[in-house]
């Protein structure tokens, strides 16, 4: 009887899922733990297997279009008890109100997640942009990344944030990646995974969950999946040094979440055209299993077309979960999805461990969150807390540290303040820049080049589009050609206000002074301006590999700064 016993026991224990939040606040003692899985326990006990499975989605909250899709969205709250939302554009006070209604009416804490890799502004315009993953891939002193997240972090509590999806650490190895780009931290996976860790402890030190995405890794794709389904055909040994290593090396590192790509990734998943997503194979044998991630697994969005045009709604989100995913990210169809999960649970297709080991993983990370405590938020002066003088020292401070300098062969770094020309090129704004060179710099438009006089130093500043972080790069044909006119006879000071890459197929064997900027907004131009009179050391280095002369790594560093500057 008692061997039958142990035998039992064995057995439940087994088929019982250990539950493990991957992340858990660093100063947790044994009893807050006690106290976290007993509230786990209890509310999943209290929680109905329709209830539980609610527990599996996260909708998406738009208040751009209009009060019908807010009321839809009302509806899905109260009837499908889903377990959170993702905060799209646009007002932040109506999101907060709508927030602080659905939380009240909730009976399990809703779980709110925010796409905010540049901070708040990615989704919420009044808010302040910080910058993006490339330009922080420039930055030596990686404690400016975390001071960043850890800003964000403020925001997002300003906001009834718990999750912000970020950082991305894929490892964008193609130049012409239409998604990746300027979202990662550069093309070497070091770099990828110092910048990534400094971030997702700024968030988590700070009580909002980060998410590593894109996994297996998107940095070498050529496809927009919000469009299709982008095929990532490398091998297991390049995958596993490129691609997977940074997953691998912060797997173990506390970070909450992983989120998972639409991709097809032929290495990794036998099954013709299946996304990694729905992939059993990839979350739940690779992830899960090989690399031993206990954290919370969610899909990207499954609203993008690599998937969106194949699946139907309800019909991806059960295959997401029985592939090995935790939770559906923005979700079609909640209550179609619902009833698939639980037909295959009645099937035999899925174990009801494993809703028990999601909803549990996802109770310990809303507790550990401070969920079950829910205080609303208030909705007044958040543009101002979103947006003030606070946000713009730091950021400032983020592009000073990452601008590179690529040549000065003729030191004309710092500026010496006597007259010189500035020739603003491509189709963004220049304004700010040529506003705090100073009152001795002369602006000349393209068509009036031949009016500089021979010998005189000239800044060109590279302008590009950066209204969103996946403008093109590169640069007119019209702009090389000036550039290669003023390199005959003048002293030329390059400035590049957009990606390195802008650098990839220019002649800058002519060209004295190269800086990148990474960007081009008022904070990045103000940023570059001081630099260049001399007022900040420039020591940023390139993140990515350009071509054969420009590499990851390179940049000179210039401590000068000018006397006048110096109290």
């Amino acid at each position: 009887m008692k061997k039958l016993l142990y035998t039992s026991l064995f057995i439940v224990a087994l088929i019982s899922p250990k539950v493990n939040a991957q992340y858990q606040p660093k100063n947790a003692s044994k009893e807050d733990l006690k106290k976290a899985h007993q509230w786990v326990d209890k509310t999943y006990k209290n929680l109905s297997q329709d209830e539980k499975l609610g527990q599996l989605f996260i909708v998406a909250l738009y208040t751009n279009k209009g009060e019908d899709y807010i009321s839809q969205v009302r509806k899905i709250v109260a009837n499908d008890k889903i377990g959170g939302l993702i905060l799209m554009q646009d007002d932040a006070a109506r999101e907060i109100n709508l927030v602080n209604e659905f939380q009240q009416k909730s009976k399990v804490p809703l779980m709110i997640g925010m796409d905010a890799e540049w901070g708040l502004y990615q989704r919420i315009a009044t808010a302040h942009k910080f910058p993006w993953a490339m330009t922080l891939g420039a930055i030596q002193d990686k404690n400016l990344v975390y001071q960043m997240a850890a800003k964000i972090a403020e925001d997002c509590h300003r906001m009834g944030i718990n999750w912000d999806f970020a950082p991305v650490v894929d490892v964008n190895t193609n130049p012409n990646n239409p998604i990746i780009g300027n979202r990662s931290f550069g093309s070497e996976v070091d770099n990828v995974i110092s910048s990534a860790l400094y971030y997702s402890n700024g968030l988590q030190d700070n009580n909002i969950l980060a998410a590593i995405k894109h996994f297996p890794g998107h940095g070498d794709t050529s496809t927009d999946s919000h469009l299709d389904l982008p095929v990532v055909s490398h091998s297991m040994e390049r995958l596993n040094t490129i691609e997977l290593a940074p997953f691998k090396a912060l797997m173990n590192k506390g970070i909450g979440g992983v989120m998972v790509a639409h991709l097809y990734v032929p290495s990794l998943e036998s099954g013709k055209g299946i996304p990694a997503s729905v992939s059993k194979n990839i979350i739940t044998g690779l992830l899960k299993d090989k690399l031993g991630y206990k954290g919370l697994i969610i899909t990207d969005a499954l609203n993008m077309g690599a998937v969106a045009n194949k699946y139907k709604p309800g019909e991806l989100d059960a295959m997401a979960f029985k592939a090995g995913n935790d939770i559906m990210l923005f979700s079609q169809g909640v209550s179609e999805g619902k009833k698939l999960i639980q037909k295959a649970i009645d099937k035999g297709e899925i174990p009801q461990s494993r809703v028990e080991e999601s909803v549990k993983k996802i109770l310990l990370t809303k507790y550990f969150l401070g969920l079950t405590q829910y205080t609303p938020k208030n909705p007044e002066n958040i543009n101002a807390d979103l947006n003030n003088d606070s946000h713009i020292q730091l950021v400032q401070n983020l592009y000073s540290n990452a601008l590179t300098l690529l040549k000065d062969e003729k030191k004309l770094l710092p500026l010496t303040g006597k007259q010189m020309y500035y020739v603003p090129l491509e189709e963004a704004p220049y304004q700010t820049f040529a506003n705090r060179l100073g009152n001795n710099v002369i602006i000349k438009k393209a068509g009036e080049i031949n009016t500089i006089p021979a010998g005189s130093t000239v800044i060109v500043g590279f302008h590009k589009d950066n209204s969103t972080a996946y403008k093109p790069y590169k640069v007119s044909a019209e702009s090389k050609q000036v550039l290669s006119d003023l390199t005959k006879n003048q002293n030329v000071i390059l400035n590049v206000f957009g990606s390195a890459y802008a650098l990839k197929d220019i002649d800058i064997s002519k060209v004295s002074t190269v800086l990148v900027s990474y960007e081009n907004n008022d904070d990045s131009m103000n940023a570059a301006a001081d630099a260049l009179n001399g007022k900040t050391k420039i020591w940023g280095k390139l993140p990515v590999l350009v071509n054969d002369q420009l590499k990851p790594g390179m940049g000179i560093d210039l401590n000068t700064v000018t006397s006048a500057n110096t109290k």
